[in-house]
C-alpha cells in the first residue's frame, strides 16, 4: 500500500506526493501523527516488517496442522470403510464408488480452476494498461495510493480455487448420475413428443443438466469479473487523454461482450434442456405435455434458444468490431422479446380462446398418452381385473369350502400384540419388540398365518449402575430370539397362543425351530460392540444366573494388532478404552453399522428401501431379515407424480430383495425385476453386488411378500388411472380412494378417520384354485363416499408373486365400506353400552384393524375388540365383531361370533371315519341334539330376558350407563341360563 504526504517543493510539473509503503494498521493509527523524516527530508519507513513475517509463519503452521489432521481423519475413515465393505464381501463396490467420486472431484476441480484462472488471466491482460494503474483513495480524510493488481491477482486465484472446490464436491455428490450415464442400458421405448428413448430421460438428461448448471455458473463468474474490471478501467483517474478513455471503454465493452456471449450460449443450452421436463409436469386434469405446450410453447422455446444463439453471435461481433453498449442491449433484448411473445403471450391466447372452449377435444391425444405412460410407470398396466358380485346370502360365503380362510383370519392387531408382548415376553426392561411382522409358516402340514416379533436389546435401557463401557461394548451385545403366535389364536385369558416364546426359545411345533437365536444385527442395534473377546457375552436371563455365550460368527472387522486396534479405536471414537482393554484380543471383532438400514443404505445408497423390514426363520433355524428395495425416478415421461414414502416419484419398481443374516450381518441383493432398465444399469455398474432371484434359497424365497410401500402407491395411482376412457378420466367420473376406517392417532390418542393400511390375508382368491394363498389386500371406495367399490390383492406366493388382481364390485347396488360397518358397530345398543361400561372402570376399549375379507362370493367384516387397563398396557381380546351386508354379530371369540352370525352353518363339517365298511361319526363333530320344545321354564327365561332388555334400553336412553351396564350383565346371565335350558335332553 502506498501513502502520499504533501511535499514542500514546487508542484509544477512534478509529483505532489512521496510514496511510503506501510501496513493498513500502521496507516490507520498514524493518521494524526507527524510524518517522520530523515536528514535529507525523506520519509522514514517504520512499517513493522519482522513481526508480521512471524505471524504469517505461525498461521501457515497452524493451517498445515489442521489440513494434516483433516487428511488423517479422512484417510482413517476411508480405511475403516474399506475394511467394513471387505467384511461384507463388497470391497469392489466401495472402491468403485470411492474412485468415481475422487475422479469427478479432481476432474471438475482442475477444469474449473483452469477455466476460471484462464478467463481471469485473459481479462487481466486486456485490462492491464487501465484497471491495474495505481489510484488514490481517501482513508480517514488522508489520501492513500493503492495498486489493484496486488489484490485482484491473488483474488483471482482464491476465487478459482474456491469455485473448483465447490464444484468438485458438488460433482462428487452427483456420482450416481455419471455412473448411470456411463453404464446405461439401451431402451427401445420412446416418448411421443421428442421421440427420445426412455434411457435419455433416466440416464443422459440428468448428466446434461448438472453439466449445464456448472457451465452456467462459470460463465456468470467470468461475466461478473469482466464487469468489475471494466468498472475499474473506466473509473481510472489517470486516464488524462480522450484516447486513453476511449481505449479503456472499448476494452471494457469487448471483455463484457465476450463473457456475455459465453453466458448466453450456456443459457441457450439451458433453454433446450428445459423443454424435456414438460413431459412429466403435473397439471390439474392430467400430466405431461398439453396441446398448447406441444404446439406452441415447446416450439416457442426453440425460437428462444435460436434467439439466444443469435444474441451470442451479436455479442461476439460487438466484441471484435463495433464495441457499442446499444449493441449489447439489442443482443439481450432479442431473446427477451422472443420469450415474451413465444412462451407467454401466444400460449396464453391459445389457451384462453382455442383450448378452453374445446378442452377435452384438444387434449384427448395427450390424456391418452398420460394414462398409458402412468399405468406403465407404476406397473398397473399389468393388473388383472375381475368382477366380484359381493352377494348378501349365506350361501354366497360357502363356509365349508372356505374353512382354511376362516381359520387364518388375523384377530391380533399388531399394535395390541406389540403392547402385550412387551408385558409378557420382554422378560427384562432392556429388551424391546420393535415391530410385529405377519408371515406364513407350515405347521403340521397346514399353512398358517403367523405373527413374529424379534426381541432386540436396547442398551440405553440398561440399569444406570450397569451403564459402563464393559457392559455396553463387551457383554450386552445382542438381542435374543423372537416370538411367534398364530394370527387368530387366543388363550382363555385373551393372550396369544405361542408357537415360539420365552428364553431360551420354546417351540410348540416341530417344524419351526431356532438354532441361532442371537440377534447381532437388527432394527434397533445402533451401537458398536466388540465380540469374541475374553469376556463372555450375556445371552439371556436364566434364574439367578445368566446364560452366557461367545460370538462364533464371521461378521465385523478383525481388530488385529495394537496399531490396527488403535486406528479402529480412533475411527470409532473409543480411543481411551479399546486400545487398553485386556479383554480384547487380536481375534476379537468390531461389529459396526449393525442397524440393517445402515447396512443397505451404505452398500447400495442408490436404492430406496421399504420402511418395514421383516424377520424370517430359515429351515436350518437361522434368522434373516428381508428388506424390499426399489428403483425410483421422477423423470418418467408423461407419468403423474405420487408420494411414495418420503419421496415424490413418477416411476417405481420393486426390483431387489435384500436378505441380511441377523447373526453375521451378511447382506445379499437379489434382483426380482430383471426388466427394469434402472436395475439393469446398476447391475452393469456393480456386477459383483447383485444376484438373480433364482439364487435365493428356497426356504427364504417362500417368505417374500408384496411390499407395503409399493401396493400403497399403486393403490393411489389406480384410484385415478383405472379409468382408461379419456372422457371419464377428464371429468373424474369414476375416481376411487383407499377405504377409510376409524383409527387411533398415536400422538393425540384420539379417534380419527384414517386410510386403511394394506393387510395380509391367507385366503383363497375368488376364481383361483389355491386354498391358502398369502396376499396383501387394499379395499377401495368411490371418492368422497363410504361404500365399497372394489379391492386390490398383491400376490406373494410362487410363480404368481408380484402380480396384482383387482376385483370390481357391481355398480348397481351399494356395498358397505369400512366406515359404514364402524357406524353400525357404534349404533349397536349392546356393543355401545358394553364399550361405555368398560371405558369407565380404569380401562379403555381398543378397537383393532377392521379387516374386509372376501370369502366365496361375499364379504366378511372382522374387527377385534381389546380391553386395555390404564395401569398395565396389556390389551386382552374380549370381543370379536363380525358383519355382513345385512347382519352383525359378536362373541367372546371368533367361533362364537361366527356361530352367532351364521348359526349352525358356521360349525365345522362332520368328520366321518370309515372302518371296515362302516361309518363312524367322530365324537368332536357329532351333531348337536335337537332341543326339545320350549318348556314353561324356558318361556319364563325368555320373558325375563325381554324385560331385562327393555330395562337396558330405557336406562341407556336416560343416560344411566352404570345401571345399564349392570342390567346388560343380568341379561347375559339370563341368556346363558336359557341356552343351558334349551340344550337339556
Amino acid at each position: 500500500m502506498v501513502l502520499y504526504t504533501p511535499s514542500n517543493q514546487d508542484t509544477t510539473g512534478a509529483k505532489s506526493h512521496w510514496p511510503l509503503r506501510v501496513s493498513w494498521a500502521y496507516a490507520k493509527h498514524q493518521v494524526n501523527k507527524p510524518t517522520p523524516l530523515d536528514a535529507d527530508g525523506e520519509i522514514i519507513d517504520v512499517s513493522p516488517g519482522k513481526p508480521r513475517r512471524k505471524k504469517r509463519w505461525w498461521w501457515f503452521l497452524i493451517l498445515a496442522i489442521v489440513a494434516l489432521m483433516f487428511l488423517a481423519s479422512r484417510g482413517l475413515s476411508i480405511y475403516v470403510s474399506a475394511l467394513w465393505f471387505g467384511s461384507l464381501g463388497y470391497a469392489q463396490v466401495y472402491w468403485y464408488m470411492f474412485r468415481l467420486k475422487i475422479e469427478l472431484f479432481v476432474i471438475f476441480f482442475l477444469i474449473t480452476v483452469v477455466i476460471l484462472r484462464s478467463g481471469f488471466w485473459l481479462i487481466e491482460r486486456a485490462f492491464a494498461p487501465f484497471a491495474f494503474e495505481r489510484r488514490t483513495i481517501l482513508i480517514n480524510q488522508q489520501p492513500v495510493s493503492i495498486a489493484p493488481a496486488r489484490f485482484l491477482r491473488p483474488l483471482a486465484w482464491i476465487v478459482s480455487v474456491l469455485a473448483g472446490l465447490i464444484f468438485g464436491f458438488g460433482m462428487r455428490e452427483a456420482w450416481r448420475r455419471f455412473a448411470l450415464y456411463s453404464h446405461q442400458t439401451p431402451t427401445e421405448l420412446a416418448d411421443p413428443i421428442f421421440h427420445k428413448p426412455l434411457g435419455f430421460y433416466l440416464f443422459t438428461l440428468p448428466v446434461y443438466e448438472v453439466v449445464n448448471n456448472w457451465l452456467f455458473s462459470l460463465s456468470v463468474i467470468l461475466l461478473v469479473a469482466a464487469i468489475v474490471y471494466a468498472l475499474l478501467a473506466v473509473t481510472q483517474q489517470g486516464l488524462s487523454t480522450a484516447g486513453s478513455m476511449a481505449r479503456a471503454r472499448k476494452t471494457s465493452l469487448a471483455a463484457v461482450s465476450c463473457t456475455l456471449a459465453l453466458l448466453l450460449l450456456t443459457l441457450a443450452w439451458s433453454v433446450l434442456l428445459s423443454r424435456y421436463p414438460y413431459l412429466w409436469e403435473d397439471h390439474q386434469p392430467f400430466s405431461g405435455v398439453t396441446f398448447v405446450e406441444a404446439n406452441y410453447l415447446l416450439p416457442g422455446l426453440l425460437w428462444v434458444a435460436g434467439a439466444l444463439f443469435l444474441a451470442t453471435a451479436i455479442c461476439l461481433v460487438n466484441a471484435f468490431a463495433m464495441r457499442r453498449v446499444r449493441v449489447l442491449i439489442v443482443a439481450v433484448a432479442i431473446p427477451i422479446v422472443v420469450y415474451v411473445i413465444g412462451t407467454v403471450l401466444v400460449p396464453a391466447y391459445v389457451t384462453s380462446f382455442i383450448v378452453k372452449p374445446n378442452e377435452l377435444g384438444r387434449e384427448t391425444p395427450y390424456i391418452e398418452q398420460n394414462i398409458a405412460w402412468t399405468r406403465r410407470a407404476f406397473g398397473i398396466d399389468r393388473i388383472e381385473q375381475r368382477n366380484y358380485d359381493a352377494e348378501n346370502t349365506s350361501e354366497a360365503f360357502a363356509l365349508s369350502d372356505n374353512r382354511p380362510t376362516l381359520e387364518n383370519i388375523r384377530l391380533w392387531d399388531w399394535r395390541a400384540l406389540k403392547d402385550t408382548l412387551t408385558q409378557i415376553q420382554a422378560i427384562r426392561t432392556y429388551y424391546d419388540f420393535t415391530d410385529v411382522d405377519v408371515d406364513r409358516y407350515t405347521i403340521a402340514g397346514v399353512k398358517r398365518q403367523m405373527m413374529l416379533a424379534t426381541r432386540e436389546i436396547n442398551s440405553e435401557k440398561l440399569p444406570e449402575q450397569s451403564r459402563n463401557w464393559v457392559n455396553e461394548k463387551l457383554i450386552y451385545t445382542h438381542g435374543y430370539g423372537l416370538t411367534m403366535n398364530t394370527a387368530n389364536g387366543f388363550t382363555t385369558e385373551g393372550m396369544p397362543k405361542f408357537v415360539l416364546s420365552n428364553m431360551p426359545i420354546e417351540s410348540t411345533a416341530a417344524e419351526v425351530k431356532v438354532n441361532r437365536p442371537e440377534i447381532y444385527f437388527g432394527q434397533e442395534t445402533n451401537t458398536n460392540v466388540y465380540v469374541n473377546t475374553k469376556r463372555k457375552e450375556f445371552n439371556y436371563p436364566q434364574g439367578e444366573a445368566n446364560n452366557l455365550t461367545s460370538y462364533e460368527g464371521t461378521g465385523g472387522i478383525r481388530l488385529g494388532g495394537l496399531l490396527r486396534r488403535t486406528l479402529l479405536a480412533w475411527a470409532l471414537d473409543d480411543l481411551t478404552k479399546l486400545p487398553f482393554s485386556d479383554d480384547v484380543t487380536p481375534d476379537s471383532r468390531a461389529l459396526i453399522h449393525r442397524n440393517i438400514r445402515d447396512i443397505v443404505d451404505s452398500v447400495a445408497p442408490f436404492l430406496v428401501y421399504d420402511n418395514d423390514p421383516y424377520i424370517v426363520i430359515s429351515n436350518d433355524g437361522r434368522l434373516y431379515w428381508i428388506v424390499d428395495a426399489f428403483t425410483e425416478s421422477a423423470n418418467y415421461p408423461y407419468s403423474r407424480h405420487y408420494q411414495a414414502g418420503e419421496k415424490t416419484i413418477n416411476y417405481i419398481r420393486n426390483s431387489v430383495k435384500v436378505v441380511i443374516d441377523a447373526y453375521n450381518g451378511a447382506a445379499n441383493f437379489y434382483v426380482f425385476d430383471s426388466q427394469d432398465p434402472l436395475i439393469q444399469t446398476y447391475r452393469a455398474t456393480f456386477p459383483t453386488l447383485f444376484r438373480d432371484a433364482s439364487e435365493m434359497p428356497a426356504d427364504l424365497r417362500a417368505h417374500v411378500r408384496y411390499p407395503e410401500t409399493l401396493i400403497k402407491v399403486q393403490g393411489d395411482v389406480f384410484g385415478l388411472y383405472h379409468t382408461q376412457n379419456t372422457s371419464a378420466f377428464f371429468q373424474r367420473e369414476d375416481l376411487w380412494t383407499v377405504a377409510q376406517q376409524v383409527g387411533l392417532n398415536q400422538q393425540s390418542q384420539q379417534q380419527e378417520t384414517q386410510s386403511i393400511e394394506p393387510y395380509f390375508v391367507l385366503m383363497q382368491l375368488p376364481g383361483e384354485k389355491v386354498a391358502n394363498e398369502f396376499v396383501e389386500i387394499l379395499p377401495f371406495t368411490p371418492s368422497k363416499r363410504n361404500n365399497m367399490i372394489g379391492w386390490m390383492a398383491g400376490r406373494c406366493d410362487g410363480d404368481a408373486y408380484g402380480s396384482l388382481l383387482v376385483y370390481n364390485f357391481p355398480k348397481s347396488r351399494l356395498i358397505d365400506g369400512p366406515l359404514q360397518i364402524e357406524a353400525r358397530i357404534d349404533q349397536n345398543a349392546q356393543l355401545s353400552g358394553q364399550f361405555t361400561l368398560w371405558n369407565q372402570q380404569g380401562s379403555h376399549v381398543q378397537r383393532g384393524h377392521l379387516l374386509v375379507i372376501p370369502i366365496g362370493r361375499s364379504l366378511l367384516y372382522v374387527e377385534p375388540v381389546y380391553l386395555k387397563a390404564d395401569r398395565s398396557p396389556m390389551p386382552e381380546l374380549r370381543l370379536v365383531v363380525l358383519a355382513t351386508q345385512d347382519r352383525l354379530a359378536y362373541g367372546a371369540n371368533f367361533d362364537e361370533a361366527l356361530t352367532n352370525l351364521f348359526g349352525e352353518a358356521a360349525k365345522p363339517p362332520t368328520e366321518v371315519k370309515v372302518e371296515q365298511g362302516k361309518s363312524k361319526v367322530s365324537p368332536s363333530a357329532q351333531p348337536s341334539p335337537t332341543p326339545p320344545p320350549a318348556t314353561q321354564n324356558t318361556e319364563q327365561l325368555i320373558n325375563r330376558a325381554g324385560q331385562e332388555f327393555e330395562e337396558y334400553q330405557r336406562l341407556t336412553a336416560e343416560g344411566k350407563l352404570g345401571e345399564a351396564g349392570k342390567k346388560l350383565e343380568d341379561l347375559k346371565r339370563t341368556l346363558e341360563e336359557l341356552k343351558k335350558a334349551k340344550g337339556k335332553p
